[in-house]
């Protein structure tokens, strides 16, 4: 499952399990840049692109500007908020369309023409559980992570033709800061209702995502592309 020498572009790499995956692509061999905020602080001894993602153009910019191609894509950067439909402005359900998956159909765009030439790529889009209809408070995350599903599928048919693989994750309820922040409130109940639903009675960590996104973007899995694949505990 070696992907040394490969570059991957993580976006969203800061957070709980776009870090989790930064570290396990480095120690399986790869370059890592990765991308997040302008004001973040970057990880140590990896590749750094301080971009915000509500600028498209911004981004694909900064892209065409990197000293070495992508090989691997990893959207993974995404908004996450909680709260009734109609608490929610429309200019924040824009935010997260554009954030969570308008970003990923830009960037895309933007590393695609070098796969295409090399006659080689990996794209990978985390999806989430919340697709399964039974999360309250989710709506635009939900729409966006719907959106993602569709890239996925759509991008795998236009691509494959290039040996180019693009596959989706649905990770379940990941041990995460976000969780944290979300259910500060209820913390221990929201943890106890994700046990019952699990098959698997133990909490699904960020490695566990990572360890799949490793697997994907290998030669190992070079014939599975327009898939979801759910890591969830069996939920």
């Amino acid at each position: 499952m070696t992907i040394s020498g490969r570059h991957a572009l993580i976006t969203g790499g800061l957070g709980t399990i776009g870090s989790a995956m930064a570290r396990k692509f480095a120690a399986a061999g790869a370059t890592v840049t990765v991308l997040d905020r302008p004001e973040a602080e970057p990880l140590p001894g990896m590749g750094w692109l301080g971009v915000d993602l509500n600028d498209l153009a911004g981004a694909e910019a900064a892209i065409a500007a990197l000293d070495r191609p992508v090989d691997i894509l990893i959207n993974n950067a995404a908004l996450i908020i909680n709260k009734p439909h109609d608490e929610f402005s429309l200019q924040e359900y824009e935010d997260q369309i554009r954030v969570n998956s308008s970003a990923a159909f830009a960037l895309t765009r933007a590393c695609a023409a070098g796969m295409k030439a090399r006659q080689w790529g990996r794209i990978l889009n985390l999806t989430s559980i919340t697709l399964n209809g039974q999360w309250d408070g989710y709506v635009p995350y939900v729409a966006s992570k719907g959106a993602m599903l569709g890239l996925t599928k759509a991008f795998a048919r236009e691509l494959g033709k290039y040996s180019i693989t693009v596959n989706a994750i649905s990770p379940g309820a990941v041990v995460s800061e976000a969780e944290d922040r979300v259910f500060a409130d209820r913390l221990q109940e929201f943890q106890d209702w994700v046990l019952k639903q699990q098959s698997l009675k133990s909490r699904v960590q960020p490695e566990d995502i990572a360890d799949l996104a490793v697997f994907l973007s290998s030669d190992a899995a070079r014939m599975i592309s327009g898939q979801n694949i759910a890591v969830d505990g069996g939920w």
